[in-house]
């Protein structure tokens, strides 16, 4: 069987790393990919026609779609027709991550917690709302803004500030919503669903802001960690029973098609658990420390959602703690500059992980490509030895400005 996965990141790399271990490296093929994914090959996401055209060529089976851009544009649909199966919902369902308003709603639905929440088309009609509220609310973007449309406040300045942003970004209307902000900690679910059944990977935290001790603007994520340390099996039941079970019940009540990855955006706060956010896809850099630590094929559990066996399957997982330390350009996530040498990389145990981000190969050397550039990926008994070694091998790896976080793993629960 041969496999196209659709991306550039190290979500991508990761996902293409753990098919590889089922088929070999020959029979996966990354699509754009980048300068550390072996068999990358240069076609655009976007270009639904070029992806039929390689798959025709290439006697690909299955594409597993890694971002989320190709899904709300919609792959699915476009494949349907095709003998060629797509991992990932159709555009009717890639709502739930495509328009944060719709997502809103289908909680509402189908009793799913969340913050309570007001949409706005005119960004005017909102400055009351945040002088009601006192600034202490969260502002989120409707539509896909690659991580960048959220922004959390802690006082009126700040939201009025958002505001202006999403004004200069999007006009003066556009779609948005205002929630009540929950504070907490923040957690992150995800799983594999056929759109009636669902099948859950460890628990992870992502480590979004730049600078250490979650200061400064947020990024696509800085780090992660796999499992999450306080999430024992009475919380990840109560999970299971208020969030997952419902959402999935509400996709089948639907009769959308959904066969993909799915994430659960967590906030666990006084008021219990609730939903920040779904995404129709893996969440970066979690998959990176999520699928090392998946023991079973990867490839079994895509291919159960499309014969109708994936409630048959039950994961296993590798004994202990992973930790991801991701390696950014100097000046992300605003302006940065590429083209950089990578040194070090050859430097890295064995035993330890290195998934591609932004970079580019030229002439067997590898040059940074992107904000987020590399990720370390190390594996422990327990939490402090894995981040002893991811950081060891951080130290390792260079190029000129590069910068990483110091405390990824380092947070310690609140107590309610």
């Amino acid at each position: 069987m041969k496999v196209v996965v659709l991306g550039s990141g190290g979500r991508e790399h990761a996902i293409s790393w753990k098919l590889a271990q089922d088929l070999g490296w020959d029979s996966v093929y990354t699509l754009p990919g980048n300068g550390g994914i072996p068999n990358s090959q240069a076609v655009d996401i976007r270009d639904f026609n070029a992806i039929h055209s390689f798959c025709q060529n290439h006697w690909v089976e299955l594409i597993v779609v890694g971002p989320e851009v190709p899904l709300a544009a919609g792959i699915v649909n476009f494949f349907e027709a095709s003998p060629i199966k797509v991992f990932g919902p159709d555009k009717a369902a890639t709502r739930l991550e495509g328009s944060k308003i719709w997502a809103k709603q289908f909680m509402q639905k189908y009793g799913v917690p969340t913050a309570d929440f007001q949409a706005f088309t005119k960004i005017e009609d909102a400055r009351n709302l945040i002088t009601e509220k006192k600034g202490n609310l969260v502002i989120k973007y409707d539509g896909l803004a690659a991580g960048k449309g959220v922004f959390v406040c802690d006082d009126t300045a700040a939201a009025h500030t958002a505001l202006d942003e999403l004004k200069e970004k999007y006009g003066a209307t556009c779609n948005f919503l205002i929630e009540d902000r929950i504070i907490g900690d923040e957690i992150s679910i995800m799983g594999i669903t056929d759109g009636k059944n669902i099948q859950l990977l460890q628990t992870s935290q992502d480590h979004k802001q730049l600078l250490d001790g979650d200061a400064g603007p947020n990024t696509g994520g800085m780090g992660a960690i796999c499992p999450v340390p306080f999430c024992d099996d009475a919380l990840l039941e109560e999970i299971k029973t208020k969030i997952v079970v419902p959402t999935v019940r509400g996709l089948a009540a639907e009769a959308y098609n959904y066969k993909g990855f799915i994430y659960f955006g967590l906030m666990l706060g006084k008021q219990g658990v609730n939903v920040l956010e779904y995404n129709s896809r893996l969440g970066d850099p979690e998959a990176e420390v999520l699928l090392p630590a998946l023991k079973d094929s990867l490839l079994d559990l895509i291919l159960a959602c499309f014969d109708g066996s994936l409630s048959e399957k039950t994961p296993s997982f590798e004994e202990g703690y992973f930790v991801d330390i991701v390696q950014v350009s100097g000046g992300y996530p605003k302006a940065y500059s590429k083209g950089y040498p990578i040194e070090g990389l050859d430097q890295v145990r064995a035993d330890t992980l290195v998934f591609h981000a932004g970079t580019k190969k030229i002439e067997h050397k590898i040059y940074t490509n992107g904000g987020r550039v590399v990720n370390i990926v190390a594996r422990g008994t327990d939490l402090e030895t894995a981040l002893v070694q991811a950081y060891k091998e951080c130290e390792k790896i260079s190029f000129k400005d590069h910068f990483y976080r110091k405390d990824i793993g380092k947070r310690q629960p609140r107590q309610f």
